[in-house]
């Protein structure tokens, strides 16, 4: 228990601490989880009454933090990149959707899959900037 604790004081401080870039990528991680907690859900027993309601939660959680992404874009610092931003989270936002609706696994690993990738470029672009003030600022400048 008191383990426990501590790690939710360490993130709640990392969280605290953090850059907007940071932040970035707590939510993409954030939603990259609650992901996979869904698609772990799905292998569940189909008569696993408790499945349903943690595939449903979790990507609406998912959806939630996409979502926060996508309306923190700041169109004025980088207009033609916010704009793919905002359409590539808004796909990923409909797949999840449709995920949900069909109990289909399949869009939830696409999905994974893209924004990985994304996840992953953001990681590596905060490494080589060695701080968040390279970030492109579409993309970092509201999301604190």
């Amino acid at each position: 228990m008191i383990a426990q604790d501590c790690a939710r004081t360490y993130r709640a401080n990392a969280i605290l601490t953090a850059s907007p870039a940071q932040l970035v990528l707590v939510l993409y991680d954030g939603a990259l989880g609650a992901m996979a907690a869904a698609r772990v859900a799905f292998d569940r027993p189909a008569r696993d009454l408790g499945r349903i309601a943690i595939i449903n939660r979790n990507l609406n959680k998912a959806q939630r933090i996409i979502g926060h992404l996508q309306s923190n874009l700041d169109f004025t610092a980088g207009e033609e990149f916010a704009g793919m931003m905002y359409r590539l989270y808004d796909y990923y936002k409909r797949r999840l959707l449709e995920a949900n609706v069909r109990k289909d696994v399949q869009p939830v690993i696409e999905v994974e899959g893209l924004l990985t990738e994304v996840r992953d470029a953001w990681a590596t672009m905060l490494r080589q900037q060695g701080s968040a003030a390279g970030a492109p600022e579409a993309f970092a400048a509201r999301s604190a």
